[in-house]
Parts: C-alpha cells; sequence; structure tokens
C-alpha cells in the first residue's frame, strides 16, 4: 500500500510547493511509483510538473466536489514515475461549495483511498491556510511533512497546525503523525539561519530532517520551464538536496517496499 504524505504549513512562501514537486520527481527518479496531489487553488505544482491548466478536463475540484473519480482525473507527465492529480484555481470557491455537503471533511480521503494501491507514495501539496481543504488533506494523510524556512517568523502560526493536527488525530484519523520537519531557504553563512534551526530543533525534536534545502537560483527558476530541478538542472545544489532528501524519506520508511499503514 502507498504512504500518503501531506505536504502542509499555513504559512506561505516557505518551499512548499516547491519541496512537493521535487520530491515527488526525486522520488520518481529512484524507482518510487509517486502521485501528486495537488489541492493547492494556485495550482503551481500541477504547472511545476509541466502541465497546461488550461488544458485540464477534470481536476482536484471535480474530484472533491463528487463530479469525477479521483482515477479519471490523474494525468501522467513526462517525468519518471511521476503522475498528477491536477489543481485548478476553481478550488479556491471548493472552501465554500464543500461546506453543505456530507461528510465534507472526508471527501479526499474517500476519492483517492482506491489510488494506494498502485503508488508507492501519494503527496498531496496543501493550500497555505488550515480550511476545509487542508483539513481534507489532514483526514486523507498518513503522515504530514512541515518545510519552515530559515527566517525570523519561522515559528509563526506553527502552533495553530500542531493544534489542528491533534483535533484531527482526536475526531477523524487517529493514525496520523509527522513524517518529518525541513528546513528551506537554508544559508549556514548566516547567524539567523542557526538559531532558527537551533529553534526548530527544539520545537521538534527528532523530527528534523538532517537534508537542508538550500537558496538555490535554479530551484527559482526550474518551475517557469514546467521542470523539477532534477530535470532542469541535475548538477545545481538544489537538485542534490531534494535527491538527498528523497533517499532520507526512503530510508525512514524501510525503503518503502510495502509500506503499510
Amino acid at each position: 500500500m502507498g504512504k500518503i504524505i501531506a505536504v502542509t504549513n499555513q504559512k506561505g512562501g516557505v518551499g512548499k510547493t516547491t519541496t512537493a514537486v521535487n520530491l515527488t520527481a526525486a522520488l520518481g527518479a529512484k524507482g518510487k511509483k509517486v502521485l501528486l496531489v495537488d489541492v493547492d487553488p494556485q495550482g503551481n505544482a500541477t504547472s511545476g510538473l509541466g502541465i497546461n491548466k488550461r488544458e485540464i478536463q477534470s481536476s482536484a475540484y471535480d474530484v472533491l466536489l463528487g463530479n469525477a473519480k479521483a482515477q479519471e482525473a490523474v494525468l501522467h507527465t513526462p517525468f519518471q514515475n511521476v503522475d498528477i492529480l491536477p489543481g485548478s484555481m476553481d478550488l479556491a470557491a471548493a472552501e465554500i461549495e464543500m461546506v453543505e455537503l456530507p461528510e465534507r471533511n472526508l471527501r479526499l480521503k474517500q476519492a483517492i483511498i482506491a489510488l494506494k494501491g498502485e503508488y508507492d507514495f501519494i503527496l498531496i501539496d496543501c493550500p497555505p491556510s488550515l480550511g476545509i481543504i487542508t483539513l481534507n488533506a489532514l483526514t486523507a494523510c498518513d503522515t504530514i511533512l512541515v518545510p519552515i524556512q530559515c527566517e525570523y517568523y519561522a515559528l509563526e502560526g506553527l502552533s495553530q497546525l500542531i493544534a489542528t493536527v491533534r483535533q484531527v488525530k482526536r475526531l477523524y484519523n487517529p493514525c496520523i503523525e509527522i513524517e518529518g520537519v525541513l528546513l528551506t531557504m537554508f544559508d549556514g553563512r548566516l547567524n539567523l539561519t542557526l538559531q532558527v534551526v537551533e529553534e526548530v530543533k527544539r520545537f521538534f525534536p527528532q523530527k528534523v530532517y538532517a537534508t537542508a534545502i538550500p537558496r538555490n537560483v535554479r530551484l527559482s527558476e526550474a518551475p517557469s520551464f514546467g521542470q523539477p530541478v532534477m530535470y532542469f538542472d541535475r548538477a545545481s545544489k538544489g537538485a542534490s538536496a531534494y535527491d538527498s532528501l528523497a533517499q532520507e524519506v526512503l530510508q525512514q520508511n524501510g525503503g518503502n517496499a510495502a509500506w503499510q499503514n
């Protein structure tokens, strides 16, 4: 059975989508079959994997609203072992439309549960908020991966995220755990960065990945070409960092030969 990991942080600009796209590609390149589920209304993970959002027939919006099955909406990408359930701007309306729906917090879980057997990993790129869509992702996932930028306000709002995860664990998803915490925009030359690292490690003991994602121009450029950084510039520091992160994730999951919930 595949493992479902929600990449989430309600604070924007922390490298959430960058991580979702590039970790997906790195795991795929290591021979794992991976599905990226884009439920962020911005749809940047979708365009980051080279999908033209104007040509999408069905998206995560249609799946959440019950107008399409997840299997019908999944698209193959040009990248090794990588599929995507694409996002669209319609997801912004889904937050409102889902309020009146039955079992509104379970709709993503019900939609993608049938896909678990087809993939080694399913990654969910969440919106930068703690609304109904993110709640759906937290209910559907096995674990969460939290990207945190190495900047002054790094831990701002994280207590709210952890409180939400605890509530989801109590009410909807008793198995949810933290997969890991990823430090992004890392610059080891700055004292502030090192201070933030220590603070994050105190906040999340034993959960911070050894790999940190550096500030890297190629990482910033790759999305405009519709490619994960390892396909855009394999020799870049960003590509090397996400390759190392993928290796850590695989080691954590015993190589994921047959991960069981």
